[in-house]
């Protein structure tokens, strides 16, 4: 009997809750995820945040690198240390969705994740070309 290990995934959602964040994302490239997750080379992170019209996708980034904590610089250490976050996603790429995209109006619009549950879901291969293709329908990509 051969056992099969379903391949990891290295799209994934994270959703930005504080409008702070959401500002410092697009304008240093970087996110700091509190959720532990194979951050790899190329992958995908659609990004999320709360808007008066529900949880929408505010654009994506394409992974460079991820930098561990401790091999952070010592200010950007103290802060992850101090808020919990385990390092630093470095973009490649980086888009923003003009307008915002309401999730249920992709593909896992009929997921019951709701809110926070958002934050660090795992995104197939098929449901990110998905989203993108819905992006180019329902939005203007704008590269930053």
């Amino acid at each position: 009997m051969s056992r099969r290990s379903a391949s990891p995934t290295k799209n994934f959602i994270l959703r930005i809750a504080r409008d702070e964040w959401f500002k410092q994302v697009f304008e240093i490239k970087r996110y700091y995820p509190g959720v532990a997750r194979r951050w790899e080379r190329d992958g995908i992170i659609f990004l999320v945040k709360r808007t008066d019209r529900g949880d929408s996708m505010v654009g994506y980034g394409v992974i460079k690198r991820f930098i561990a904590r401790d091999d952070l610089s010592e200010k950007e250490r103290r802060e992850c240390e101090r808020t919990g976050w385990r390092g630093a996603i470095v973009f490649d790429e980086l888009y923003k969705f003009e307008p915002p995209i309401l999730i249920k109006e992709t593909i896992l619009g009929g997921l019951k994740a709701k809110g926070r549950c958002w934050h660090g879901y795992p995104v197939t291969l098929e449901q990110a070309k998905s989203i993108l293709e819905d992006a180019k329908n329902l939005s203007t990509i704008k590269a930053i």
